[in-house]
C-alpha cells in the first residue's frame, strides 16, 4: 500500500451493536502491516484521562438532561482534539477513532431532538475546524443491533433508550452520509466479522491510495 502524503483521521461510526469497535480493532491489527506510517487508535468519549471520567458519567444511569449530555460530549471532544488528535496528526499518524462529530449529530441531534444549529456551533468550538478524512458508517437494522448489544451483557444508558430513539439515530447517520458522500462510506454491518473486515480493508486501501502522492 502506498504511503499517504499526509496524516489522516479515519472515523468508525454507527449505532448500537453495529460492530464498529470490533472493526476498528481488526483494522488496527491489519493496517500496520500495510504501511510504514504509524497507526494509532482512540475513541470518543474516553480518549483521554479526563475523557474516561466523562465517559463513566455519560454511560452511567445518572439522570442527565439532554443539554448536559451534549455539553459533556463537547467537553470530551475539545480535550481529545487538543491533547490527542492534533498532536498525533502533526506527528504523521494514521488515526483510527471510534466515534466523532457524526455521533453527536446523530444521537443528540436526531435522537434527542436537540437543535442541529446549536450542535454544529458546539462542534465547531470543540473541534476548532478538525474534521475526519474518512468516516466509515456501519449501518445495521436497529432491532438487530440492539439484540447484539443486549447479548454483550448489561446495557448502558444510551443503549437503554427506546426503539424510536435508535431509529432516529440511524436516520441521522443516513442523512449525514447523503450530505457528505465524499467523506462518508456506508458499510453493511449485517454480515460476519470477517466479511465486514474485508470491506473495511478495501475501503481504507482505496482511500489511502487516493491520498498517495503520484509521480
Amino acid at each position: 500500500m502506498p504511503k499517504p502524503a499526509t496524516s489522516c483521521l479515519i472515523v468508525f461510526e454507527g449505532g448500537e451493536g453495529a460492530g464498529k469497535s470490533t472493526q476498528l480493532q481488526q483494522a488496527l491489527a491489519w493496517l500496520p502491516t500495510q504501511t510504514q506510517q504509524p497507526v494509532m487508535a482512540t475513541r470518543e468519549p474516553g480518549g483521554t484521562p479526563l475523557g474516561r471520567e466523562l465517559r463513566q458519567l455519560l454511560l452511567s444511569d445518572r439522570q442527565l438532561t439532554d443539554h448536559t449530555e451534549l455539553l459533556l460530549y463537547a467537553a470530551d471532544r475539545a480535550q481529545h482534539i487538543e491533547t490527542v488528535l492534533r498532536p498525533a496528526l502533526a506527528a504523521g499518524y494514521i488515526v483510527l477513532c471510534d466515534r466523532f462529530i457524526a455521533s453527536t449529530i446523530a444521537y443528540q441531534g436526531y435522537g434527542r431532538g436537540l437543535d442541529l444549529a446549536l450542535i454544529e456551533q458546539l462542534n465547531r468550538i470543540a473541534t476548532d475546524g478538525l474534521t475526519s478524512d474518512l468516516t466509515l458508517w456501519f449501518d445495521l437494522e436497529v432491532t438487530l443491533g440492539l439484540q447484539r448489544a443486549r447479548q454483550r451483557g448489561e446495557r448502558d444508558r444510551i443503549e437503554a433508550a427506546d426503539l424510536a430513539f435508535h431509529q432516529r439515530v440511524r436516520q441521522g447517520f443516513a442523512s449525514l452520509a447523503a450530505q457528505e458522500p465524499e467523506r462518508f462510506t456506508r458499510i453493511d454491518a449485517s454480515g460476519s466479522i470477517e466479511m465486514i473486515a474485508a470491506t473495511v480493508r478495501a475501503q481504507i486501501t482505496r482511500f489511502l491510495e487516493l491520498q498517495s502522492p503520484h509521480d
